[in-house]
């Protein structure tokens, strides 16, 4: 078996909402509910987060050793090094991309997209978001240590510095990427539920509000069901504009 290693980026400087990952939800920061999450991926033999060097992301790194993890500080605009450093300092084979703004990553989604990698021993990359069926806010890619090193060497572009996997899935003559689809037949995409902005928190505020108890061991649909067709609740983010990537 390959070592899996899960890399969550994280940071406090964001345009849109500066020290989200340290906003509450249900108790708990937004960054501790996507580490929840994340640690019970199947096969990650280690979780870390990726943060910046720059002053103040001391602050992540104290919440992340605080939960146990290893924490790894580069560049803060250059994120693709910061996971080729990520990647050496734990001797990861294989990388599972998340960020920390998705407090509802769901561990069973996100093991099917490693599962789908693991299976075909000539993959660079997987994700689910090459064709997105899912709510945003679930997003999981995996890379294998070889090619984020081949990116790594050929990225000239600012935007595939910044993004990290974005030479990797615009290049599928040089890389083989997998798009791995679950629930076929169904399309979830117009739900929004990552934390970029105040509207995604109001909304992602009471989402957890409604889940309680229930918040960490929630799979997407039971958020599904939790969400419905409340459309008071569905319309407090429902303008928000994604960022391009």
């Amino acid at each position: 078996m390959k070592r899996v290693v899960a890399v969550i980026q994280a940071r406090l400087k964001s345009t849109r909402l500066p020290a989200k990952v340290l906003l509450d939800l249900g108790g708990v920061t937004a960054l501790e509910r996507c580490v929840r999450r994340v640690r019970r991926f199947r096969n990650v033999a280690e979780v870390v987060i990726a943060t910046s060097d720059t002053p103040g992301d001391e602050i992540i790194e104290r919440v992340g050793e605080r939960l146990g993890l290893r924490v790894v500080r580069g560049s803060e605009t250059d994120v693709l090094s910061r996971y080729v450093l990520a990647a050496e300092r734990t001797d990861a084979e294989v990388v599972v991309r998340v960020t920390s703004d998705c407090p509802l990553i769901d561990p069973d989604v996100s093991s099917l997209v490693i599962e789908r990698f693991l299976e075909d021993p000539r993959a660079d990359y997987a994700s689910n978001v090459m064709e997105r069926r899912l709510p945003r806010g679930l997003d999981t890619e995996v890379f294998s240590a070889m090619a984020l090193l081949r990116a790594n060497r050929n990225a000239t572009e600012l935007t595939e510095r910044e993004h990290v996997t974005a030479h990797i899935y615009r290049r599928p003559e040089v890389f083989r990427c997998l798009s791995v689809v679950g629930h076929i037949g169904e399309d979830h995409s117009r739900h929004r539920w990552t934390l970029d902005t105040v509207e995604d928190y109001r909304f992602l505020h009471a989402v957890f509000s409604r889940l309680g108890d229930r918040a960490d061991g929630s799979t997407f649909r039971q958020v599904l069901n939790v969400v419905g067709d409340d459309t008071a609740l569905l319309a407090l983010n429902a303008e928000v504009v994604q960022k391009p990537s």
